[in-house]
């Protein structure tokens, strides 16, 4: 999911500083008449939709929700989430504080910190009062609590986890060859010129993988978890961009252009032009594999200290028009059943946000009986989170990352 550029979240806090506190939502404590309310209710549920599994598996949601609840749910479908978060302040700002068009949001990141700092979100406590909250894994899974270092507070609910894996063709590369950080992987680029590549961000992939290096190359890891200073910026992201500078040009077409997103780079690795790519998804690589769009040789790995995690949400505007019907849309969200079929690769592959432990048995059955393929690695071989930096990071840093390559120079 892409999160918001540098450029728009300048504009957004510049534009909304006089926004008000965020507003009330329904009564959560009588639930039955929260599900009540929801019937005959349309959710624009705004998402992004740029995969073909996801955007399937919200048609089934759909389906769901019309069948239990008489809900209807229309995907509304996003290349940028900014652009659903421009449509609040735009209403916002003609006065539309009450039917605004959109209900839900997938939402992390820089998106989620903006529309909490200027009041869009409907009231603190929402997610965590939502009657399936009592299974989501909030003891193992911090970034459930912590968005991006931005505290939740239950102004968004949780309905997937991502964590960044690599992977490569084993008919083609031995596992044993694959790098094991990103220092190695830029040795294994300039041995294997042309091979590897990212998407230009503010691509979310290619985004993803500018934090990743920078939180192994950066001299002090811990300034990530803190908003940027103006007045060591340049020194912290220097060994990126130097990183970058020798990357480039051993690069898919020497660096002069780049894979568009995540889907063009899982097509060149399966046509060949690729060795090495990358997801946020753990099961991303089973999942292309049954979806016939990757070799069946296709393998994952991942870096032994660590790669990016981070918890994916769904939020509430304040201004929503379909407030119980998008309440009882995020608590299907997080049930046994919905988050089962979504970590199924056959549908998504998406990790869940669930603790086994707290399920009933026969749900636990179910998940520790899903085939998650071949090419998933198991969740002990996954290594540990590198958690996402503070959002100002990567404002700035897709912003320099234009200044520096956007030219192709």
């Amino acid at each position: 999911m892409r999160l918001m550029t540098g450029i728009f979240a300048a504009a957004l806090m510049a534009a909304t500083s006089s926004f008000p506190a965020k507003a009330a939502g329904p009564e959560l404590s009588d639930w039955a008449a929260v599900e009540k309310a929801a019937t005959g209710q349309t959710v624009y549920f705004n998402a992004w939709g740029g995969s073909e599994n996801i955007n399937a598996y919200l048609e089934w949601v759909g389906a769901e929700m019309q069948s239990r609840y008489g809900v209807s749910v229309v995907q509304v479908k996003l290349e940028d989430t900014a652009s659903a978060v421009a449509k609040v302040i735009a209403e916002k700002a003609a006065g539309k504080n009450d039917g605004g068009s959109v209900d839900l949001i997938w939402i992390n990141g820089e998106n989620f910190v903006s529309m909490k700092q200027q009041g869009l979100l409907l009231t603190p406590g929402w997610a965590s009062s939502l009657p399936n909250w009592a299974y989501v894994d909030v003891e193992n899974q911090p970034t459930i609590l912590t968005d991006f270092t931005e505290p939740t507070e239950g102004l968004e609910s949780p309905w997937g986890g991502a964590k960044m894996v690599f992977f490569h063709d084993s008919a083609r590369t031995e596992a044993f060859a694959m790098p094991d950080n990103a220092t190695a992987l830029l040795d294994w680029a300039k041995k294997n010129p042309g091979r590897f590549s990212y998407p230009a961000p503010p691509d979310f992939s290619g985004s993803s993988f500018l934090k990743q290096v920078l939180s192994e190359v950066i001299a002090d890891p811990s300034k990530l978890a803190k908003p940027v200073s103006e007045e060591t910026f340049n020194a912290d992201v220097e060994p990126l961009f130097a990183y970058l500078d020798q990357l480039h040009p051993a690069a898919w077409r020497s660096g002069k252009t780049f894979p568009q997103n995540y889907s063009d780079m899982k097509q060149k690795l399966a046509d060949g032009e690729l060795d090495i790519i990358f997801a946020f998804n753990p099961s991303e690589a089973s999942a292309g594999i049954k979806a016939g769009e990757l070799p069946q040789t296709v393998r994952s790995f991942t870096f032994s200290k660590g790669t990016l995690g981070n918890t994916h949400f769904v939020a509430i505007p304040y201004n929503a028009n379909a407030k119980e019907g998008a309440l009882v849309t995020a608590n299907f969200l997080i049930s046994p059943e919905a988050q089962l079929r979504k970590q199924d690769p056959t549908y998504w592959g998406d990790p869940t946000v669930l603790a086994m432990s707290k399920l009933p048995e026969p749900d636990r059955a179910a998940f520790k009986a899903l085939d998650l393929g071949a090419a998933t690695l198991a969740p002990d071989k996954l290594g540990p989170v590198i958690a996402e930096p503070h959002a100002s990071w990567m404002e700035r840093i897709e912003v320099e990352w234009r200044r520096r390559y956007a030219s192709g120079n």
